[in-house]
């Protein structure tokens, strides 16, 4: 029976070897646009406007789409080229029974809260989750949170302000160290390729338009430039614009 047993443990080290050779480490994909940096030490240039959020709008936001939409999911197989798998990679959907190759965030779960934290000049998400996977013919049950941080892209050709969720550790609860070097990676990449990018503020949200009658024209302001700041708990936003009168 010891033989067994050890002949049992090392096939499946020699598995979690081979996917982590054929599969590597999970990447997240390239995003649109260039990460957001902080203000300039001399102050922001004439132009700028300052959005303020805290983190209670992030965590009204969040408990909507729990109580309304359903818990988000996301598909944890991949194929080849490390795309998802079927026409949609993020939807929300109810949990159901079976193995589902999925994982599905939570509101609340393994003792952790789902939400934003400001903290340290960042931006943190803490993500409560469960999920199955289909492991050598067995649906293989988990649960537990990851470690998240939020950072900002601006996206100029488009006009956009994009949000991008990265991993920094996964914290599985009640799970083996064997079973746990299959299922990590696969929920890093889960959040990283599945998630990515947010779309926070749209052009048609950025952008400016008055009209001034009394010149026959209007006035538009596309943005140039966003920088950010945590300071408060409050996260600061400092979008620079820049102006350009139309005739019409």
């Amino acid at each position: 029976m010891r033989y067994i047993l050890v002949l049992l443990v090392g096939a499946l080290f020699g598995g979690a070897l081979v996917f982590f050779l054929l599969a590597g480490a999970p990447k997240a994909r390239p995003l649109p646009g260039a990460p957001v940096k902080a203000p300039e030490p001399g102050g922001p240039p004439p132009g700028t406007a300052v959005l303020t959020l805290d983190e209670a709008f992030f965590n009204t936001v969040l408990d909507a789409i729990f109580r309304d939409l359903g818990a988000p999911a996301f598909r944890l197989a991949r194929n080849r080229s490390g795309a998802p798998e079927g026409d949609q990679a993020f939807s929300f959907v109810k949990a159901q029974g079976g193995c589902q190759d999925s994982i599905v965030l939570a509101q609340e779960g393994s003792g952790v809260k789902s939400g934003v934290r400001f903290a340290e000049g960042r931006v943190a998400v803490p993500l409560a989750f469960s999920g199955s996977y289909n492991l050598f013919g067995n649906c293989a049950s988990f649960k537990g949170w990851a470690q998240t941080t939020l950072n900002l892209r601006f996206v100029p050709e488009q006009q956009r302000l994009d949000g991008e969720i990265k991993v920094e550790g996964v914290n599985l609860e009640g799970v083996s160290p064997v079973l746990g070097s299959f299922i990590t990676p696969l929920v890093q990449s889960a959040i990283n390729q599945r998630v990515n990018p947010i779309e926070m503020l749209r052009a048609s949200q950025l952008a400016l338009s008055v009209p001034v009658q009394a010149s026959g024209g209007a006035l538009r302001a596309q943005v140039k430039d966003v920088r950010a700041e945590v300071v408060d708990s409050t996260l600061r936003l400092y979008i620079t614009y820049d102006f350009s009168g139309v005739k019409q």
